[in-house]
């Protein structure tokens, strides 16, 4: 039991260079005040968000029905709909935050909103889509949410070039992630040769990790050995400090103290993907087994609650373990499991899942402006 000079773990996972944002938003939240006091409890200091999350929010309750009821009224198509609803909920989050921004000098405080996913695919719209977010949301802490598909890839760097800074999201390989740094620092310098002020430039380089658990335990459960079930639950940790790795090795590098010179912030890694699936697994594995400097833990509240009420944080937990990671991969490949096809099969059905629950969200939107204009309000 810890006593009043004890650290919540929240407090401690600050102080270990990890920043906690949370993986969620709503008009709900917003209203009551719950983003401002988790910020103020539980050492939040960032949002993500996703159209899965925007899906979930304006299915429940009656937050948005007065918004709808405006935008019916006024004949606003849906798709138009969707966009003012978002982009009014993260500026709205982005007020809240902005004194952490003002506080850490642009590093956090940052609220993410994604680009259409049907877009992954189609690199110029995805860039247009972003340079048209960032002026509506007109918030200096807002984020541009990009997948790392190929075609996102070209897309990242020159929205960075223009001085957009860029969540870049589903990201699953080490190879994949090799190829996201490299797009930041290309945007990065982009930036800089257009004269740009870097340290308003921002970025993080999300990292899944329960998707990856998941894929790779029903493969190794299908295998059946007792060596096979003893792998389980190994490859997301082993894959995310095996990335930590990567993100020290490449931002030691002189390309990198160039940009950090002229006043660059480092793309730091984000852990998502933290609620964890499996039961048996511990609930904050995801979070206390993944401690180090210069990192993003994005949690869904039921992960943060687990880890406010029962993490053990005890320090660096990525140190001195890439060795082992390796090992664990290399076992998991031993089975027969091949670690490329798994996270290849996982950014496309993270792509197809984000496209079903924009739909979902269209789908929900267009029903409450049926709804609002119906009832004649």
């Amino acid at each position: 039991m810890s006593d009043s000079t004890t650290p919540s773990p929240t407090r401690a996972l600050s102080e270990q260079g990890v920043s906690i944002w949370l993986d969620d938003l709503s008009r709900e939240r917003l209203r009551t005040g719950n983003l401002a006091e988790l910020v103020a409890s539980r050492d939040v200091v960032g949002v993500t968000t996703n159209p899965t999350i925007f899906a979930a929010a304006v299915s429940k309750g009656d937050a948005y029905d007065e918004q709808l009821a405006a935008l019916a009224a006024a004949g606003t198509p849906a798709e138009e709909a969707v966009w003012t609803i978002v982009t009014d909920d993260v500026r709205a989050a982005a007020d809240v935050l902005r004194p952490v921004f003002d506080a850490t000098d642009g590093v956090d405080g940052r609220v993410s909103i994604e680009v259409d996913p049907r877009l992954a695919r189609d690199t110029d719209a995805t860039v247009a889509l972003a340079q048209q977010l960032w002026k509506t949301v007109d918030r200096p802490n807002v984020m541009i949410k990009i997948p790392a598909t190929v075609e996102g890839l070209p897309a990242i760097t020159r929205t960075l070039a223009e001085g957009i800074s860029v969540n870049v999201t589903l990201i699953f390989s080490l190879e994949r992630y090799a190829a996201v740094i490299d797009a930041f620092f290309a945007g990065v310098e982009g930036a800089k040769a257009a004269g740009l002020d870097l340290s308003k430039l921002g970025s993080v380089a999300s990292f899944f990790l329960s998707r990856v658990d998941t894929a790779v335990d029903k493969a190794l459960t299908a295998v059946g050995s007792p060596e096979a079930l003893e792998a389980r639950g190994t490859a997301a940790l082993a894959n995310a400090r095996l990335a930590y790795e990567l993100f020290q090795e490449r931002f030691a590098s002189d390309r990198w103290q160039a940009l950090a010179d002229a006043g660059a912030h480092v793309q730091r890694p984000l852990w998502a993907s933290t609620g964890t699936k499996n039961p048996d697994y511990s609930d904050t594995m995801y979070v206390t087994e993944l401690v180090a400097a210069d990192e993003v833990n994005t949690m869904p509240e039921k992960t943060l609650d687990a880890v406010a009420d029962h993490g053990v944080v005890t320090g660096d937990t990525i140190a001195g373990t890439f060795e082992s990671s390796r090992e664990h991969l290399r076992a998991i490949e031993s089975f027969g499991v091949s670690m490329a096809e798994v996270t290849a099969k996982l950014e496309s059905d993270g792509v197809d899942s984000f496209v079903t629950s924009w739909e979902e969200l269209l789908d929900t939107i267009t029903a409450g402006l049926e709804r609002q204009a119906g009832s004649g309000s």
